[in-house]
């Protein structure tokens, strides 16, 4: 008796959403969910209806052409290499031959 087994295709792959890959998604929806927020905030304060639904429009507008645009350009991993990059510094300055030396004793 044989047993039909589907095979996984979609292995190692990062995970895609309409076109958003990995990090991307999850910043989508933690933007997506301070908009929530902020409208909420801005209608108990009494804010008009249609200038909250305006404002919150442009601002989800800009989020997801922002996320959209920064996916396509870093790509699943770019953004963090960007910010990783950041903290490397430009140059090293050894006053004395000390760390050398000690490297040729370490061998």
């Amino acid at each position: 008796m044989s047993s039909v087994y589907e095979i996984n295709k979609g292995i190692n792959k990062p995970l895609m959403f309409k076109g958003l890959k990995a990090q991307y998604i999850g910043y989508l929806g933690g933007g997506l969910l301070c908009l929530l927020i902020l409208y909420a905030v801005l209608y108990i304060s009494g804010l008009n209806n249609y200038v909250c639904l305006v404002l919150i429009g442009g601002l989800g507008t800009a989020l997801l052409t922002a996320i959209f645009r920064m996916s396509h350009k870093y790509g699943q991993y770019g953004l963090l290499k960007k910010s990783a990059n950041r903290s490397i510094p430009t140059y090293l300055k050894f006053r004395t031959r000390k760390s050398f030396i000690n490297l040729k004793k370490g061998i």
